[in-house]
């Protein structure tokens, strides 16, 4: 059972519930119940607490301060329900994970008590500010000690200190994302007329994008990169890492020579490819259904990818090694051919391909910019380009858009450009030097 106490003429009540520990209080105002606990476990300091906070709410009331709306936290919620179960299957699990962690880590503990009416284009730049201050102040924490560890160590060693590392700030592209799902948090309160429009989440004082080269592989680079992977497959450091070293090679093969993704490669199993004869070329090609990010698209590939999978058709995959009985040595069981329900790249090879990348000296670009898997991805387009192919015929082969290859390939590749449409000269007029001209 509660006990009740009315205050205020019957406008304000009291009261504590048969559990709890601390006296809560109640009114109605402007159409509204609202509640409050007092933190107070005793009954007279808790009705000095309520007749306060109701004074507070009448008087916001007469100033028109008075707010209604719900806080942010609940349109918050509301939209993590309705996101995960009308996006399943359509999204990642990964992408959907990300709007939850950046709720739970940024956006409620510093939105959450706010009106949804309260946010507006100037609350959204503060957060901005916040973050990026937040974010650097981590990292100088994260640097300063760092530095003091190891040089801690160098004293202990005798060998000298490394340089401090550069401090990382937040990745435009991270808060961009923050923004995304507090846009997405923001439109599920208009759904449900929690509020009545959007504000402008744009970030002021932007100007053009700068333009940056996505990690590729040059013609030059490239072949350095499958020279190094080609070596260290004859020769690899260990004889267990053979076939490890032998799947990286092709593996880099392969996808510079289809611009598969790196997910879209790992999802790729042996009854998805085909090797056809392409009636407009003559040559040997392997027809692929690709299942990814986009869902299932098809691609086809240049004749240079055809040998790199029949080697991957022909090669048997080492069984596990085991024990024999009554022998102390490690033996290898029957080794196993690939079959159509197998992945065409079983494993993770992601270690020793960097260790690759570094030992060729090719892990980063000339701006500093790492290179990964993706980065055979992003060198099959430019090398396509580069030959004169078609934008859109490479857009549909890679299950990309037009307007993505030219923001970020066509603009960087020179191929691209027409000498002769750029270089045109207006011919010049020649000056009439007849005497009838010429003054006497």
């Amino acid at each position: 059972m509660a006990e009740w106490h009315d205050l205020m003429g019957g406008k304000l009540h009291v009261y504590k519930r048969g559990d709890g520990r601390y006296w809560q209080c109640s009114t109605y105002l402007k159409g509204k119940e609202w509640r409050q606990s007092t933190k107070q476990d005793s009954l007279g300091l808790a009705k000095e607490f309520a007749e306060d906070w109701y004074l507070s709410l009448r008087g916001k009331d007469r100033a028109g301060i008075l707010s209604t709306a719900k806080p942010f936290h609940v349109a918050a919620d509301q939209f993590e329900r309705e996101y995960e179960v009308i996006t399943e299957g359509e999204r990642s699990p990964k992408w959907v994970e990300g709007h939850k962690a950046r709720l739970r880590l940024h956006l409620v503990p510093y939105f959450g008590n706010i009106a949804l009416t309260d946010i507006t284009a100037g609350t959204v730049q503060e957060y901005r500010m916040h973050r990026v201050a937040e974010a650097k102040a981590a990292a100088e924490a994260r640097a300063k000690a760092k530095a003091e560890a190891a040089a801690e160590a160098a004293k202990k060693s005798g060998k000298p200190a490394e340089p401090p590392a550069k401090i990382k700030l937040l990745a435009r592209s991270t808060l961009h994302d923050e923004v995304v799902t507090l846009r997405q948090v923001l439109k599920t309160a208009i759904r449900h007329k929690w509020l009545d429009h959007l504000p402008d989440l744009s970030p002021p004082y932007k100007s053009q994008g700068k333009v940056v080269h996505r990690p590729w592989f040059s013609p030059e680079e490239y072949i350095a990169l499958y020279t190094a992977t080609g070596e260290y497959a004859k020769k690899p450091f260990h004889e267990r890492d053979r076939w490890c070293a032998e799947q990286v090679h092709d593996y880099v093969l392969f996808l510079a020579n289809t611009g598969l993704r790196p997910d879209e490669a790992k999802n790729l199993q042996h009854r998805d490819v085909e090797i056809v004869l392409d009636e407009a070329t003559k040559k040997r090609i392997l027809e692929i259904e690709v299942r990814g990010k986009r869902g299932v698209g098809y691609c086809k590939s240049m004749p240079n990818a055809v040998h790199p999978y029949e080697r991957l058709l022909r090669r048997a995959k080492p069984a596990p090694r085991k024990r024999v009985k009554g022998n102390n040595d490690k033996t290898s069981g029957e080794t196993r051919f690939p079959q159509p329900t197998d992945p065409v790249f079983p494993g993770n090879h992601i270690k020793l391909f960097n260790g690759v990348l570094r030992r060729a000296k090719l892990k980063l670009d000339r701006d500093d910019n790492r290179r990964t898997a993706y980065s055979l991805r992003h060198t099959y387009i430019c090398m396509r380009l580069m030959e004169g192919a078609d934008i859109y015929q490479i857009a549909k082969n890679c299950r990309t858009s037009v307007e993505m290859i030219e923001k970020f390939y066509a603009a960087h590749i020179k191929n691209t450009l027409d000498a002769a449409a750029i270089n045109v000269l207006r011919a010049k007029r020649r000056r009439n030097t007849t005497p009838d001209n010429v003054a006497a």
